[in-house]
């Protein structure tokens, strides 16, 4: 955020958040990157450092803030520290605000504490091997049972966070071939029998954050572990994505600028025939559009920001905002690693980690493709 939409509060909060950040998160980024996960401890410390699950109210342990400027520093100091390993918006942003929105009483007493310590780490299970941003074309099933537990079968691929995790939200359906108005969430836990955190994944890019399968096999959920009420989960899950989307899309302009800001430096430090490469007239232009478009892309996402506080932020604006930011981001750093040359094309370099890890920003979410179809939607196509 611009520094003129933060108030006090907000910058003792970014002050801690940066601090706890450079001490515990950036001295283990690599080692988690070559690990593929982050240790659980640093998500107790996260806990205890008041930067998990901001929103849960304080009769759960949290801190019942309901301003999402704070949930915006987390995300943006992550970004401008060049950190992807933790999935603290996952938690934060997707997960629990479903456990706290649509849980009951006994359920939030039962798991929001542990979210807020962050000895609970969370993750949501929609994509499946043939059903990806079509949420609808789910096929893992839910078979209710007399006693009003229900049976589950089914499998999650490409769960973001899916090896750490020990509290998943599950989409499934009463019947395989059911409809939207068939899907229900599920709780599932570490420890029922039938479930497993199968293969780890390998990405190209964002290798510090735990990607895994999960395989449900005859897995009895109680009937206490229904977050909601039955037959409502596509409806829970689409009034969730306008925040979802909007945090792509306001870390893909925070990854934007750390980028440029990378590519300045070295551009001033870099010589060729004499002289810093970014006294070059090509070298000028190309800063100057980065800056310009990157600019642009702040006063947007900022506006986004401030609706979404506001209540006022609509599926198809965050649709733009997550479109049109993490394509930005893709020809940011695809335009910064060429004016680094062949050091940019060095793996641990750290363009280069922005380049691999800034891939993924144009597909999950919902892809862009999707995001271009519901804003033509919007404008009565």
């Amino acid at each position: 955020m611009q520094d003129f939409m933060y108030e006090e509060e907000h910058r003792a909060f970014r002050d801690a958040f940066a601090a706890f950040v450079e001490r515990e998160i950036v001295p283990r980024e690599e080692a988690w990157r070559e690990a593929g996960k982050v240790d659980r401890e640093v998500w107790r410390a996260a806990g205890a450092g008041g930067f998990l699950a901001l929103s849960v109210p304080e009769q759960y342990g949290g801190a019942s803030q309901t301003d999402f400027r704070f949930n915006v520093i987390v995300s943006e100091v992550l970004a401008r520290c060049q950190v992807s390993s933790v999935g603290f918006n996952i938690h934060t942003d997707i997960v629990v605000p479903l456990l706290a929105g649509i849980g009951n009483d006994e359920q939030k007493g039962r798991w929001l504490p542990n979210c807020v310590t962050g000895e609970a780490i969370t993750c949501i299970g929609m994509t499946e091997p043939k059903a990806g941003s079509d949420l609808q074309g789910i096929h893992t099933v839910a078979e209710k049972q007399p006693d009003g537990s229900f049976i589950l079968n089914g499998r999650k691929t490409l769960i973001s966070g899916g090896a750490l995790a020990n509290l998943c939200v599950i989409a499934c359906k009463a019947a395989a071939d059911g409809d939207h108005q068939s899907m229900s969430l599920l709780v599932v836990e570490d420890g029922m029998e039938g479930f497993s955190h199968d293969r780890e994944l390998k990405k190209i890019g964002l290798n510090g954050l735990d990607m895994a399968e999960l395989t449900f096999e005859n897995v009895r959920v109680p009937a206490e572990n229904l977050l909601g009420e039955e037959g409502m989960g596509f409806l829970y899950l689409v009034r969730g994505l306008a925040q979802e989307r909007l945090i792509i899309g306001l870390q893909s302009l925070a990854m934007a600028e750390a980028a440029l800001e990378e590519t300045v430096a070295h551009c001033q430090e870099r010589t060729a025939f004499g002289r810093p490469i970014g006294k070059f007239q090509n070298s000028r232009f190309k800063l100057a559009e980065m800056f310009t478009e990157i600019t642009i892309g702040r006063t947007f996402v900022d506006q986004c920001i401030m609706e979404h506080n506001e209540g006022k932020l609509t599926a198809e604006k965050a649709s733009m905002a997550k479109y049109w930011l993490s394509e930005l981001l893709g020809r940011v750093v695809d335009q910064c690693l060429q004016l680094h040359g062949g050091h940019g094309y060095i793996a641990d370099s750290p363009i280069a980690k922005m380049y691999t890890d800034a891939r993924a920003s144009r597909i999950y979410g919902g892809t862009n493709e999707i995001m271009r179809e519901i804003i033509g939607r919007s404008m009565g196509f």
